[in-house]
């Protein structure tokens, strides 16, 4: 009646979820880029209207922090893009 394999994980699928490996780490690549990382996240939160705080800002809201991450992204895509068609 029960196929218990239907719910079975493959093991190469189940050795890769669990390697303790995340692909989502908050370790900055370049260490020379911290400071204009830093720059970049108080310019966008101060163009959202964001009151961010050097320091500890355990006290905003994932979704104020999400927006600031987010216009990040976008603005590191739109810079990237500009530097490869050569403008």
């Amino acid at each position: 009646m029960y196929n218990n394999q239907q719910n079975q994980i493959p093991a190469t699928q189940n050795q890769q979820n669990n390697s303790g490996n995340s692909s989502n780490s908050n370790n900055i690549n370049v260490p020379e880029a911290r400071a204009a990382l830093d720059n970049m996240k108080f310019e966008i939160a101060s163009e959202l209207g964001i009151n961010l705080k050097p320091g500890y800002n355990g006290d905003l809201p994932s979704r104020q922090a999400g927006y600031i991450g987010g216009y990040m992204v976008k603005r590191m895509i739109e810079q990237q893009e500009r530097q490869m068609s050569g403008k």
